[in-house]
């Protein structure tokens, strides 16, 4: 399974606004550190104030903050709203299946059972958990 750029950027950004909690952030500042265009992230920060994970305050000395302490961000809910759908084949789709073979096939129950797993796995970790190197991250992001 592949994360789309959205989801990938909403944790970079997430990342970025933990490390540097003491402060409200520029949608540039992170633009600059991870080399992502500005007007990409801008969707990715409305989207993020919507589903209540940041907190942006307009203005001229405005920016973006945690709307949540990093313990409360728990990664496989960040995943589950920042991803379109978990389409892993053609079949999991109720509007696109074309296979043949879907009725019978047990493939997609062995690709569910992964799915699982994979959410599982990130269901027991929070963006706290991810930036625990805190250190290190803020001497790559400055």
């Amino acid at each position: 399974m592949r994360l789309t750029n959205f989801s990938d950027y909403s944790i970079r950004v997430l990342l970025y606004l933990t490390i540097h909690n003491e402060k409200l952030v520029q949608i540039q500042e992170i633009a600059d550190a991870y080399s992502i265009s500005k007007n990409h992230l801008m969707k990715i920060i409305y989207q993020l104030g919507k589903q209540g994970y940041i907190e942006t305050i307009r203005g001229r000395n405005g920016g973006i903050r945690l709307a949540k302490q990093p313990d409360e961000i728990n990664l496989g809910a960040l995943i589950r709203d920042t991803e379109e759908d978990f389409n892993v084949v053609e079949c999991f789709s109720k509007d696109h299946n074309t296979c043949p073979i879907a009725s019978i096939c047990t493939l997609k129950g062995v690709l569910n059972q992964a799915l699982a797993a994979f959410f599982h796995v990130l269901d027991g970790y929070t963006l706290q958990d991810v930036s625990e190197n805190k250190i290190d991250l803020s001497q790559l992001l400055k």
